[in-house]
């Protein structure tokens, strides 16, 4: 099994020990530990209300934002605790971008969508920009469809456009990992495709972990998968294995369409 030795090589990028997330008293996750290969596409799957988008959030601090959660146990990134008091959130944020399942793209103009996170990092040399702009819009895929329309409005774009200009406002700030939170649930089949090409070719440069409903999607682009039930992980391991020749009945019966 060939690709099962390149992931053999592949180091830890984030590492989950423990962890248990409460919204108030309800809890949602329970003891998830889980290690994520770098340069490498973790999909995450599961029935709705798993626990599986508020383990992502986990990731970049999100749920931090959401009045009275809480969270015990460890999540390091690089071997950094990224829950220690010493982190900078802001700068988290940066190193973790996320993209959220429905493409929210600012009332701006394309270039000014992409440009936001570079300027409020403090950049203002204009050409330095531009060229910021132009690399993130060729790595997520749109430059040639949107090059000589730059200064319009990104509302304008199609939703599969939209989504790829989303992604490439992530990409502009050089995160390390990409989080994605259903990226083409909301498209149509022609613009799904483009997003899993995209998945696949940037997983060459960034550590990318998925949510996903679609079993089929989560087979084409990820090299790992988690499966997700009631906050639990059930389990973990290579795509592979994990769809074909799962450890736990409860994995098999949710692949195989029994339940969720």
């Amino acid at each position: 099994m060939v690709a099962v030795a390149a992931h053999a090589v592949s180091r830890a990028k984030v590492s989950v020990t423990g962890l248990d997330f409460y919204y108030g008293p309800v809890q949602a996750l329970h003891g998830v530990s889980m290690e994520i290969p770098e340069r490498r596409v973790t999909a995450l799957i599961g029935p709705s209300g798993c626990g599986k988008s508020t383990f992502l959030r986990t990731m970049n601090r999100m749920n931090d934002l959401i009045d009275g959660t809480r969270l015990t146990g460890r999540v390091l990134i690089d071997g950094e605790d990224i829950y220690s008091p010493r982190t900078d959130v802001v700068t988290l944020r940066r190193r973790v971008g996320m993209v959220f399942q429905k493409s929210n793209p600012f009332p701006k103009s394309i270039f000014e969508n992409v440009a936001y996170g570079l300027r409020v990092a403090g950049m203002r040399n204009r050409e330095a920009l531009a060229e910021k702009v132009e690399r993130s819009l060729i790595r997520a895929g749109l430059w040639d469809e949107v090059r000589d329309r730059l200064h319009g409005s990104a509302l304008a774009l199609s939703g599969g456009q939209q989504q790829r200009l989303c992604i490439a406002r992530a990409l502009a700030v050089d995160p390390e990992v990409l989080l994605m939170d259903e990226p083409a649930s909301a498209l149509d089949p022609l613009s799904t495709a483009r997003i899993e090409d995209l998945i696949r070719e940037l997983r060459e440069n960034y550590t990318i972990v998925i949510v996903t409903h679609n079993m089929q999607q989560a087979g084409r682009v990820s090299d790992f998968t988690g499966f997700f039930y009631e906050g639990f992980l059930v389990e973990f391991g290579d795509t592979e294995t994990v769809f074909t020749r799962p450890r736990e009945k409860r994995t098999e019966d949710y692949i195989t369409g029994r339940f969720g």
